[in-house]
């Protein structure tokens, strides 16, 4: 079972990777990435929290260090995919994963941004600078990972991982 959890968090890294940079969109001064959130709500569903968490955290860290990420990845990924996962994890809902991204990413990771982007980014920018953006991308990145879950193209593959 574990070698399951960390090939499909292997794939999904790298696909936050690659799809990362090629998929996103610039609202005011955030970089936002549906793609990530997709990730986030389908590795809720399939990984779990810890998994699904470390993957965001991965993703979030390689992108830094390529230089086609920001800070502001941190929060925003990490908060939402853990949100993700614990309502995912007690509603067995993928609709409420979704909502945890949303709120998650969206409103607090957009809340800790705020402060995080003035301590290390030396901007003064307000929190609604940042969930808006942040709302917008991960509204758009849940309904693309709702999508994926709900067309059955990952439901046989999350099975065998739960069992």
């Amino acid at each position: 079972m574990k070698t399951r959890k960390l090939t499909f968090s292997a794939m999904f890294i790298a696909m936050g990777i690659l799809l990362g940079n090629l998929i996103y969109i610039p609202i005011g001064v955030a970089k936002c990435f549906p793609i990530q959130h997709a990730i986030n709500v389908i590795g809720a569903v399939i990984l779990g929290p810890v998994y699904s968490t470390l993957c965001a955290l991965c993703i979030s860290f390689i992108r830094n260090a390529m230089g086609t990420g920001s800070i502001l990845a941190y929060p925003g990924s990490m908060i939402g995919a853990i949100m993700a996962a614990l309502i995912y994890k007690y509603t067995k809902n993928t609709l409420g994963a979704a909502f945890g991204e949303v709120i998650g990413t969206g409103i607090i990771g957009g809340l800790i941004a705020a402060p995080l982007s003035r301590i290390v980014l030396g901007t003064e920018a307000g929190a609604l600078v940042y969930i808006v953006p942040f709302i917008v991308s991960s509204i758009g990145g849940a309904i693309i990972g709702c999508l994926l879950l709900k067309s059955g193209i990952l439901i046989k593959q999350s099975k065998k991982i739960e069992s």
